[in-house]
């Protein structure tokens, strides 16, 4: 990967938090004046919450490791990227899926050209790499990793620890301007809610040292129609933003219901987007309904989705009709 190894060469600059992020900081806030190709695109629409972003600034300011936690489709790992995206910070993401093992984070023997004759090199798996260069890496599904990695990544927790490969006889120090984050729906303490199969149970050890553990929840109504609105601004005029509206409002009572114990399956602002795009491309609110969200559910459960859909639209879904919205 192409990106300097010496960020020591190229200046920072202050960043004023209170008006890039709404934030007020007790410390200061430093990025970089250059954009290098890691660095993610600045999502003008996105709206931040103070408390997980004060939290993230933390992390890139004073060095702490930051697992953000919460509900799926929040937007924990959008959140990281878009303010390392304003810091002008590069940021890589790694999926801690069950197929991600610890010879693809510590790196492996490959076969390579050198002089016109194929030798066996170590190459670098991501975690050296990045723990080498300025860049702020995050684990995203961080409660779903495997034992193997997450022993891996106990090493670099410590804000000054080393990485031994002991297959390399190497202890890689980390780069002044290295940052790690992660992202999980649990706490460590496995699927409690039935919701996340597949998710561990973290070793208590490992979380201690996190430096901060921040919560991001649902957003309220109001900002939440906002963000939609300004993902698909064809639905930005009266008759859009009702339905809009409406579609937020369904959202809410399935996550009433989840807490409840009424349901099983919730519908995150993702979800709520994807139904607002094929409500476009259908012109059918129903519909895209079902296709967005009900299909997925529990058909034992189909019978309460239904009715929080006829309490916010005020139509029984089997006798919803085409509507059309002005373009």
């Amino acid at each position: 990967m192409n990106i300097r190894n010496n960020i020591d060469k190229v200046s920072l600059k202050k960043i004023n938090t209170e008006k890039i992020f709404s934030v007020k900081c007790n410390f200061d806030v430093f990025g970089f004046e250059d954009k290098s190709e890691h660095v993610p695109d600045i999502d003008s629409t996105y709206k931040f919450d103070p408390k997980t972003t004060h939290s993230i600034l933390a992390g890139f300011a004073c060095n702490r490791r930051v697992l953000i936690q919460g509900y799926h489709g929040t937007g924990k790992s959008t959140h990281i990227e878009q303010v390392a995206a304003r810091l002008n910070w590069p940021c890589i993401r790694i999926n801690l899926d069950s197929h991600i093992s610890r010879i693809d984070l510590i790196g492996k023997d490959a076969i390579v050209l050198k002089d016109n004759k194929q030798i066996t090199q170590f190459q670098d798996g991501m975690l050296p790499w990045a723990y080498k260069n300025p860049v702020a890496l995050v684990f995203d599904e961080y409660d779903a990793g495997r034992p193997d990695v997450m022993f891996v990544i106990q090493r670099i927790l410590e804000s000054d620890g080393k990485l031994t490969l002991l297959d390399q006889s190497r202890v890689i120090k980390p780069n002044k301007y290295f940052r790690l984050f992660a992202t999980a729906n649990t706490v460590g303490l496995g699927d409690t809610s039935g919701l996340y199969h597949g998710t561990q149970q973290i070793n208590q050890g490992q979380m201690d040292r996190w430096n901060i553990v921040s919560t991001l929840n649902y957003l309220s109504n109001d900002q939440e129609s906002k963000i939609i609105l300004s993902k698909v601004s064809n639905l930005n005029n009266k008759e859009g933003k009702e339905i809009i509206q409406n579609m937020v409002s369904t959202a809410d009572l399935t996550r009433s219901g989840f807490i409840n114990g009424d349901v099983s399956t919730v519908m995150s602002p993702r979800t709520v987007i994807t139904w607002a795009e094929n409500y476009l491309l259908f012109k059918d609110v129903e519909y895209a309904f079902k296709l967005s969200f009900l299909n997925r559910c529990d058909e034992m459960e189909r019978p309460t989705i239904e009715e929080y859909f006829q309490r916010s639209f005020g139509i029984d879904i089997t006798d919803a009709k085409i509507v059309n919205v002005k373009e």
